[in-house]
């Protein structure tokens, strides 16, 4: 009898799965397998958010193997002692997994590698299961990866995805595997109040249900704030519980604009990824440093806190960063404005605000998280690297009747249109009606200090 061990990371489905379709095709029974993993709990990126998603994910999945006949099962520790423990209890031949990109996925690869050889059992990385395309999938002729989008779009358009593989009819378990209870999203505390739910089941209604009611406007509303027109899909996409080829392939069938707008955004996760894959202390370090000399951590301390807790006084940051709070997620246009203000009007360094995102998203992705605070910090990809968003501007554009910023801002509720935007235009006893503070940085001496520190004045 064989049996393979099929490793779950970031890749938590059973439809368009390819380390579990080899297992399965390979092998008379697996151990579908999931390491709540020690080297990540001491890194610090166990956060509630996540850590509830995930566990609704791991019951959903345990749940959708034992529909199978299988089961899931689960261990915390050292992965690499995990598994091999595992392979041990099973007398496994073979183990199989997704492939990562960051340097944390590549030294757990190796040494699970290293470990498995020693006691004859084989490890098998699968790529296209957590990105569409593998990220050296396409690189241009001088450099190991694309540095700037469009290129990188063009070529990845270019190249022919796998097609999707279906989820499995039956999964045998072989018996005598230990297995610690599935985790419970009511044992997680400090949770954000509006959290979606984990898992496939819901990861699929949901694209079932963006396919049918909310693709075709994508291209035009991907920024409307209030109608919140997005597919809200990337926290299922970080944990895996969709396939981003499947993904592909569905929105590429339903066509039109608003499709080929969602899978250029698509497009764009797999590019960063790429970008650090080949560049991992990008996950850090400027990817192109502009030699800034960011306001000090004491320097800034207020300038911090207050954007980190919505009181800023623009309320359109204000709102996104409450909206954060509360549902462990935020609108993309948000993202961006967030970032900006942060990066450049009050030009704190990046990582700062990179580790406040990962904090509290659901989605909080390495890749993407990283080089896109980066992006708008001006020292990553962009080819504008000295852009500022004017939140003001950006507020009007983009939530044009203040409808965004009263639903997150309720202080604010009083003000009508988009005079919301700007409360402190307001006179006398109008102003002192609202408790909101007034902007802690003056837009224009924002622009000022962050042109000068670039040497752009």
């Amino acid at each position: 009898m064989t049996i393979s061990v099929v490793l779950f990371t970031s890749d938590l489905r059973l439809h368009d799965h390819p380390p579990l379709r080899a297992a399965l095709d390979g092998s008379d029974a697996v151990v579908p397998l999931f390491v709540r993993d020690a080297a990540v709990v001491e890194a610090g990126f166990t956060v509630p958010n996540r850590m509830a998603f995930l566990a609704d994910c791991l019951a959903d999945l345990d749940a959708g193997l034992r529909e199978r006949g299988g089961r899931l099962v689960v261990r915390s520790g050292d992965v690499v002692t995990e598994v091999a423990k595992v392979v041990a209890e099973a007398d496994a031949d073979e183990v199989h997994m997704a492939a990562g990109v960051s340097a944390f996925a590549h030294r757990r690869e190796e040494r699970l590698r290293a470990a498995l050889e020693a006691e004859g059992c084989r490890l098998h990385v699968h790529e296209t299961v957590i990105t569409a395309l593998a990220p050296g999938a396409v690189t241009p002729a001088s450099s190991d990866h694309f540095a700037v989008f469009t290129p990188y779009h063009r070529q990845w358009t270019r190249q022919p995805l796998r097609d999707a593989v279906a989820a499995p009819r039956a999964v045998r378990v072989p018996e005598g595997v230990g297995s610690e209870e599935i985790p419970s999203r009511s044992e997680v505390c400090g949770v954000s109040p509006g959290l979606a739910t984990g898992g496939e089941t819901e990861a699929r209604r949901r694209v079932t249900a963006w396919l049918r009611g909310g693709i075709g406007a994508y291209e035009d509303r991907h920024d409307d704030l209030p109608g919140d027109a997005t597919s809200r899909l990337s926290p299922h996409l970080h944990f895996g519980t969709l396939s981003p080829v499947e993904l592909v392939h569905r929105a590429a069938a339903a066509g039109g604009p608003g499709a080929e707008a969602f899978v250029r955004q698509l497009a764009w996760r797999d590019f960063h990824h790429q970008v650090l894959a080949a560049r991992p202390d990008a996950s850090g370090a400027d990817y192109r440093s502009q030699q800034d000399r960011w306001r000090s951590a004491a320097e800034a301390r207020d300038d911090i806190e207050a954007w980190r807790e919505g009181r800023t006084g623009y309320p359109v940051v204000d709102a996104a960063m409450r909206q954060l709070r509360h549902e462990g997620w935020m609108h993309n246009r948000g993202r961006l404005l967030t970032a900006s203000f942060l990066a450049k009007t009050l030009y704190v360094d990046w990582r700062v605000g990179a580790r406040h995102f990962l904090d509290l998203l659901v989605d909080g992705d390495v890749a993407n998280n990283q080089l896109n605070w980066q992006w708008m910090a001006g020292t990553g990809t962009d080819s504008r690297p000295n852009r500022v968003l004017n939140p003001v501007t950006q507020a009007k554009k983009y939530d044009p009747d203040g409808a965004y910023v009263r639903r997150w801002v309720p202080e604010l509720a009083g003000i009508g249109g988009r005079a919301v935007h700007e409360p402190w235009k307001l006179r006398g006893l109008d102003r002192a009606a609202f408790d909101y503070p007034d902007p802690i940085v003056d837009l224009s001496e924002g622009l000022a200090r962050f042109r000068k520190a670039r040497g752009r004045d």
